[in-house]
């Protein structure tokens, strides 16, 4: 051990006092100080010495210790401008460890990471979990695996079924290019300050190719943002919404094989590719 381990207390208050860091509530900066889930969160990764692991959310280095320790190749951004000094410091020592201090959802990801396969690691703040989560997803990087912390709501919606009240177009849309499974529960006190949500940690082992084979991959996601739109309407008219008219959005269910008054929280991804085959077949005629 190079440091003190700093997902503990006494370390994290110890490091903030020592360079005036207050939390930023804007940033949705919650600090880990609990070995174990660290350790939870580095066991899911099943990080390989030397593999990249990309770290989004570095903070002053808990979970990128972790990583460290695993002995990956950690490329770890912090959108935080005060930070990156103080990982320097607390980070001291560790040579497989480059900060790159940045916003995820703008820098070159293939250019940081070397451009090979990479892990993504994170402790994302929870007021933008989902934009950065499909940011990734859509980029189609190398991207073998994503375990990050989220809000135990949020993860519910990743991994709910159809027919569930949390199924919607997350759920969909993450079950298209990954296999998501929630790993870890994570109480508040795990935390400084401790957040008024519960947490878990989700592991994500991105797909090599969807589950379901479309015609129009984006013709695809429009037929599921539609059905989700509002969700008490029923198929016939929340495809209605895509600017397809009565009849045709009815011959369009009809060839499908699918009910028209269903909803769009009981379909399953075959079934939602189903329809959107369906209207790209429709339209290129």
């Amino acid at each position: 051990m190079i440091q003190p381990i700093i997902a503990k207390r006494d370390v994290t208050k110890h490091i903030l006092k020592s360079f005036n860091i207050h939390m930023s509530k804007k940033l949705g900066q919650n600090f880990l100080i609990d070995e174990s889930i660290v350790d939870g969160i580095v066991d899911a990764a099943d990080i390989q010495e030397g593999e990249t692991v990309l770290e989004i959310g570095a903070g002053i280095g808990t979970l990128t210790q972790g990583l460290a320790e695993a002995k990956a190749n950690v490329i770890a951004v912090e959108l935080d401008k005060r930070l990156p000094d103080v990982l320097a410091h607390t980070l001291a020592g560790y040579e497989n460890v480059k900060i790159v201090q940045g916003d995820i959802l703008k820098v070159n990801i293939p250019e940081i990471t070397g451009g090979g396969s990479f892990k993504v690691v994170a402790n994302l703040p929870y007021y933008i979990t989902t934009p950065i989560v499909m940011a990734l997803l859509e980029q189609r990087l190398p991207m073998t695996k994503l375990v990050t912390m989220v809000q135990k709501e949020v993860a519910l919606r990743m991994v709910a079924n159809p027919g569930k009240k949390d199924y919607g177009a997350l759920s969909v849309a993450v079950q298209y290019y990954t296999k998501p499974k929630i790993v870890l529960d994570v109480p508040p006190y795990s935390f400084i300050p401790a957040p008024d949500v519960d947490s878990v940690v989700i592991c994500c082992e991105v797909r090599q190719k969807p589950p379901v084979d479309v015609a129009d991959e984006k013709m695809f996601f429009r037929v599921v943002k539609a059905a989700f739109c509002q969700r008490r309407k029923t198929l016939n008219n929340a495809l209605k919404t895509m600017g397809i008219d009565k009849e045709t959005v009815m011959e369009i269910l009809q060839q499908s094989g699918i009910d028209g008054i269903r909803r769009g929280e009981t379909l399953s991804l075959t079934e939602f590719a189903v329809i959107a085959n369906q209207v790209s077949a429709n339209q290129k005629q």
